[in-house]
């Protein structure tokens, strides 16, 4: 058996969502598949302590007033270090070039905390898109993870996971609920999903 498709999991932030897909790992959630690498573009982001309290490796690759291309070239230079096969951006503010993304066709991940295509586009991020969803008084919203293209917004649904809207919801409890409910739920489904078609697609060459 070939060994399990190695993934890295890029944060910003205090990393909830890379919890989840580590506890997940820990709990024979992801078979196929390791992390096996945390990147931060942010140094200091407590994400980056809740990987080492799980024995993974974190990097921080300081993006602020570093060139977009200057900042992708270490990325890529890190990423090839640790041998990746498959990115997951869990909470990762920096955007990504069209000639990044290019060089990882259907090998890099987002979630999004709604039903794409409803709150998405410029701007629309964290706690921002619970906001629009309570303005907008829609009963149902969720997560989407997708997979990510060159086209902004763009790139193939992989999973979608609904949540009921709350008469008192505040865009702080809808938030926490959409990722208990979702985000938590689908992003280790979807690194499995992936994680197997790569070491199947190892295998058939």
């Amino acid at each position: 058996m070939l060994s399990r498709t190695r993934i890295a999991v890029l944060v910003s932030g205090g990393g909830t969502n890379l919890e989840a897909l580590l506890n997940a790992q820990e709990s024979g959630d992801i078979p196929h598949g390791e992390i096996v690498l945390v990147v931060s573009n942010v140094a200091g982001a407590y994400a980056l302590q809740r990987a080492a309290n799980h024995g993974v490796p974190g990097v921080t690759v300081v993006k602020k007033g570093v060139p977009q291309a200057e900042f992708e070239q270490q990325l890529s230079a890190v990423l090839a270090e640790h041998r990746i096969d498959l990115i997951i951006l869990a909470g990762f503010l920096s955007i990504l070039s069209e000639d990044f993304v290019k060089q990882w066709p259907e090998r890099i991940v987002n979630v999004h905390p709604s039903l794409i295509p409803s709150f998405c586009g410029k701007g629309m991020y964290g706690l921002k898109v619970h906001e629009a969803a309570l303005e907008k008084g829609v009963k149902v919203t969720g997560a989407t993870v997708h997979l990510v293209n060159e086209i902004p917004d763009g790139g193939r649904i992989l999973l979608q996971r609904a949540v009921d809207i709350l008469p008192d919801d505040t865009a702080e409890s809808l938030q926490r609920r959409v990722m208990e409910q979702a985000e938590w739920i689908l992003l280790p489904q979807a690194a499995e999903l992936l994680s197997a078609q790569i070491m199947q697609d190892k295998e058939n060459v």
